[in-house]
């Protein structure tokens, strides 16, 4: 695999696209209410890299039980094969967008991501 080039940035796929998202990349398991697929103008659903649903449920996006869900989170990232994707992407594209729905910006399982990016080399 080649060298990654590219930042990744974080991004509420409800907020509008811009061009300097780059390749635009939607980390949710399910699609968004309200969202069409054309306003979204995503390159790529990578769907399985969100968490498993059993550790999604359980997180239920609550900011007391983050800390946890992060670790394991974290874990899971490390056995999935998707992070490859991403990489991949890296590769050939200068800035990728990871956008994810979750109302807070700060707890929710794309920073996570961008998070685990950032530290596999």
């Amino acid at each position: 695999m080649g060298e990654a080039a590219a930042t990744f940035g974080i991004k509420r796929i409800y907020e509008a696209p811009a061009d300097d998202d780059g390749c635009r990349v939607l980390v949710d398991r399910l699609w968004l209410r309200g969202l069409s697929k054309e306003n979204a103008r995503l390159d790529l659903w990578l769907k399985e890299i969100a968490p498993s649903p059993p550790l999604r449920k359980e997180f239920g996006h609550m900011k007391e039980r983050f800390e946890d869900f992060r670790q394991l989170y974290l874990q899971e990232l490390d056995n999935n094969p998707a992070v490859d994707t991403l990489h991949e992407l890296a590769v050939t594209h200068e800035r990728v967008t990871l956008l994810y729905g979750a109302r807070d910006p700060e707890v929710n399982h794309a920073q996570v991501i961008w998070e685990f990016i950032q530290r596999r080399p």
